[in-house]
């Protein structure tokens, strides 16, 4: 995994914090100065923070569990969904959920009612319902869709949390940590990094800086899952060949047994 170029934060602006008025102390640490009222993010720190979030991230692929991106802000939510699909991991960009993750269950109930709504369409009992019903179901169907189709996919709480703009999905940050699951976040000079685990500190408004460290942490996650497959490829080769290896004494067993009984017989 190569690490993070500094020159390319620099080029998407990752640097850019909010202004000193609005800014954090707990922030202190990341701010390598301020500048017409602005503080500016030191990108050496951003550089190490990201590559560890990114190895941490590829450790949680590669053992095949599952990390959901959270991301319903304006600036972040289309490229999040995008590059987020080509891993094929969960992300939700409309609205979080309340008890999203502390009442899963009852999200599962609500995405399995999308399953059901699809599973009439198929077999007809669509057909027979009037035609106020069949408008009531569809824009229940679009709802869900809207709100949960991004994670109709995630059987079971997610390994980690990734999350753009700590302050906005406050709520989503709650959840997890009663939860005990990790939060790896974009954290800007506004917000509070002390309920973070992985703090990625860097400017949360711009796209181009959520796209940098999207295609990062993406990069990342493929590389995980690309060893994951490599590793089951192995051991699907390995385990007939172990199976042969077993075989072969068992034989040569029966063979002795069955020379035994014919001597015994001739005898």
């Amino acid at each position: 995994m190569a690490n993070t170029d500094f020159n390319q934060l620099l080029e998407a602006g990752v640097h850019f914090g909010h202004l000193k008025r609005k800014w954090n102390p707990k922030m202190a640490p990341y701010i390598f100065m301020e500048k017409n009222g602005i503080h500016i993010i030191d990108l050496h720190k951003t550089a190490v923070k990201l590559d560890e979030a990114a190895a941490a991230l590829k450790q949680i692929a590669k053992s095949g569990r599952r990390i959901l991106f959270v991301a319903t802000k304006k600036q972040a939510k289309d490229v999040v969904a995008e590059k987020v699909k080509s891993v094929g991991m969960p992300f939700v960009t409309e609205r979080w959920p309340g008890g999203m993750l502390t009442n899963f269950p009852t999200i599962r109930k609500a995405i399995k009612k999308m399953a059901t709504i699809d599973k009439m369409s198929s077999d007809g009992t669509f057909d027979n319902f009037s035609k106020r019903e069949k408008l009531q179901v569809s824009r229940q169907r679009a709802k869900l869709e809207k709100n949960l189709g991004s994670i109709a996919d995630l059987t079971r709480l997610p390994a980690a949390l990734f999350v753009v703009d700590v302050q906005k999905e406050a709520n989503a940050v709650k959840e997890a940590k009663r939860l005990n699951i990790p939060v790896f976040a974009i954290v800007d000079t506004c917000c509070d990094p002390t309920p973070i685990d992985y703090v990625i500190p860097a400017n949360d408004d711009a796209s181009k800086s959520v796209a940098l460290i999207l295609d990062v942490v993406t990069s990342a996650i493929n590389e995980g899952l690309n060893e994951r497959k490599a590793e089951k490829e192995k051991e699907g080769e390995a385990a007939p060949k172990k199976e042969a290896k077993g075989t072969r004494p068992r034989k040569a067993k029966e063979e002795v047994e069955a020379a035994a009984a014919e001597e015994t017989t001739e005898a």
